[in-house]
């Protein structure tokens, strides 16, 4: 039997997009990797805190719960689907519709780590990868999302076939989090749809959120450059945009 590990998504320009999903291997050295960090934080604030006697006790159960069930949160929706250890992967968690995952959908695949882990080790969880195409573990399943390889490790071919790189640029508009997340969603679409079509799709937008007109990048590559430097800042809220510095 052929194993397909390719995930299709049709966008609303109604082009095929095949992502490539990560298998079990690689999310779980991911999942090493992020235990490690969390286990030296705990353990680092675990010590810091001893100094507060009888409330030390209240205080490290409160860093364990943020280390347990927050630290995943808050690194997949500001990070754009990327812990540390995913990252050093290069692993990114998005919707099932190729979208950046949400707080809802992040939120729901990370309370049911407790489901995948039974019955010891993330039984449940390898089960479930292998037996779907997607290899989803549980709480995949029921948030509606997906492991992919990350997209940026596609866009240096296709900035290399295009000839022109994409620096990151910051955006001279403030921009909100559904614009920022459009932004992102083009960067990781633009490779699969061909340069004609890209740069067409991005022509109105490079100008406005790069105020380059005499730059000799293409439209989509100024895109992807603002993408680029959302992804490096960190930036998911409303307040993405500032002046260009001079060039």
């Amino acid at each position: 039997m052929r194993v397909d590990t390719l995930h299709h998504v049709e966008t609303p320009e109604g082009v095929e997009l095949a992502l490539r999903c990560a298998g079990p291997v690689p999310r779980a050295l991911a999942w090493g990797v992020d235990l490690v960090i969390r286990g030296l934080a705990v353990a680092i604030l675990a010590a810091a805190l001893q100094w507060f006697g009888s409330a030390s006790m209240g205080l490290i159960l409160l860093v364990l719960f943020v280390a347990e069930w927050l630290y995943p949160v808050l690194f997949e929706v500001l990070w754009h689907g990327r812990t540390p250890g995913k990252r050093a992967f290069g692993l990114t968690v998005v919707r099932d519709d190729g979208l950046p995952v949400d707080w809802g959908s992040s939120f729901l695949r990370n309370l049911l780590r407790t489901a995948d882990f039974l019955p010891g080790m993330f039984g449940a969880a390898l089960v479930s990868m292998m037996a779907t195409k997607s290899f989803k573990r549980l709480g995949d399943l029921a948030a509606g999302t997906i492991v992919i390889y990350s997209a940026s490790e596609l866009a240096p071919a296709f900035r290399a076939e295009r000839g022109k790189g994409a620096s990151p640029h910051a955006p001279v508009v403030p921009l909100t989090l559904d614009e920022q997340r459009a932004v992102i969603a083009f960067a990781a679409r633009a490779p699969a749809l061909g340069a004609s079509r890209a740069d067409e799709l991005a022509l109105v937008a490079a100008q406005t959120l790069d105020g380059r007109s005499h730059s000799t990048a293409s439209p989509s590559d100024r895109v992807i450059a603002v993408a680029a430097w959302l992804r490096e800042s960190g930036h998911t809220s409303g307040d993405a945009g500032h002046e260009d510095e001079a060039s």
